[in-house]
């Protein structure tokens, strides 16, 4: 590995831990983030000659303390002093400063840095790019690339970010039990939202947006490391495993979507499959399943199914029904009604569905599955309304070209 690759493994490793306890040391994300910056340019110029240091978040966060303290240092020395007896009697304050960071627990630092780019006030689209940015260390054009917008209105969606959190005032002290499990759970949704949207994109963006997935799970590991015991974390690292693994056979050599009942198992990406499955075990041993625990149990029936005629659709719509008592959703739902169809028949999904069109009408796969049932009935003049409403919906190019193939198909039964 040359000097450059293992010099950035390792800025990228330690990122979460250096920037978290510079946040909390300036209150500023901006200082804290030039603060890192420095400290990186640094390494850069010293770790090549010398060596990587024994522990490199340390050395990080020290060198980047210093530097910015030098820099306020440079300022406050082109200011005009204040009046002798406001300053006579401060202590010198750096050193409760340094007793602070060095004496805070490292888990906290991360989780808060991870909590203040998801801050309630910031829509989920500032959330993802702000945390992408900060936490993660992408570059604004990597970001843009990512969500197919231009360099300058993604600089602009993460500045807005960073002032709304300024205004906020978001504490940045230790959180308390309580707290933390609230915020451990805002930082979850945070993390499977960048994990989607990656996941979700067609194949025309799939390469560049795969980075996106790749990171949440990333993401995903180090709270994992983090909160070792924590059965949620580990089911929502388990589902973007799972999910993750099917990816090289999501999609044809045209970029049409290939349906998972025909996707070619033989390319599933059996190490990260086994890494889930191993998590997810691991999961329901604590007896507490939340949403994402149950989400990956789905996930691996799937998983663990040689082929599509072996899965067990009786076990997923169980798993199902016990996830629409969680967390009540048409989506939800609407996935149940497809596990009912493989189990019990495409009428009874249908008439499970049907209740959903008022709350689903502007969702693609409403429409898709909901023409799938009518193909499967034999009411092929309703299934082609069906498919032409999901047409109409479709998100990328891919969706609307696999919906289409349906209709020709409809066509052609209806010809011959």
């Amino acid at each position: 590995m040359n000097d450059i690759a293992w010099i950035d493994a390792a800025l990228t490793s330690a990122r979460p831990q250096a920037m978290g306890a510079l946040l909390r040391y300036f209150r500023d994300l901006d200082t804290a983030e030039e603060a890192y910056q420095e400290a990186c340019l640094r390494a850069l110029r010293t770790w090549p000659e010398k060596g990587p240091p024994r522990d490199a978040a340390s050395w990080l966060i020290m060198v980047g303390r210093n530097a910015a303290l030098d820099g306020v240092r440079r300022r406050s020395r082109q200011a005009e002093l204040p009046p002798e007896d406001q300053i006579s009697d401060v202590d010198d304050v750096e050193t409760p400063m340094a007793e602070r960071l060095d004496g805070a627990h490292y888990r906290d630092d991360i989780l808060r840095l991870m909590f203040i780019c998801c801050h309630p006030d910031l829509p989920a689209t500032q959330q993802i790019a702000l945390a992408l940015r900060i936490v993660s260390g992408l570059s604004v054009k990597q970001i843009a690339r990512a969500f197919l917008v231009g360099e300058a209105a993604m600089e602009q969606r993460i500045t807005r970010a960073k002032a709304r959190i300024a205004k906020a005032e978001t504490p940045f002290e230790t959180p308390g039990p309580a707290e933390r499990a609230e915020r451990l759970a805002a930082v979850a949704a945070m993390v499977y939202l960048v994990f989607n949207e990656g996941y979700s994109a067609g194949a025309e963006a799939a390469e560049i947006r795969a980075r996106l997935s790749e990171e949440a799970i990333r993401l995903a590991r180090l709270l994992q490391r983090l909160f070792q015991a924590e059965p949620e974390i580990m089911g929502l690292t388990a589902l973007m495993l799972l999910q993750h693994a099917r990816s090289p056979a999501r999609f044809d050599a045209d970029g049409a979507i290939v349906l998972l009942e025909d996707q070619d198992r033989l390319l599933w990406n059996r190490d990260l499959i086994a890494e889930g499955l191993a998590l997810i075990d691991k999961a329901m041993r604590h007896r507490r399943a939340g949403p994402y625990q149950v989400q990956a149990a789905i996930s691996a029936l799937h998983a663990r199914a040689a082929r599509p005629q072996d899965t067990d659709w009786v076990a997923i719509e169980a798993l199902y029904a016990a996830l629409e008592i969680m967390t009540p959703s048409p989506v939800v739902t609407l996935n149940r009604a497809v596990a009912v169809s493989k189990a019990r028949g495409p009428a009874e999904a249908l008439a499970m569905i049907e209740p959903l069109e008022a709350a689903l009408g502007g969702y693609f796969y409403f429409f898709g599955a909901q023409g799938s049932f009518l193909l499967q009935l034999g009411r092929g003049a309703e299934a082609k309304q069906a498919f032409d409403r999901a047409v109409s919906l479709a998100n990328t190019a891919a969706e609307a070209a696999h919906i289409r193939r349906q209709i020709d198909r409809l066509t052609t039964d209806a010809t011959g």
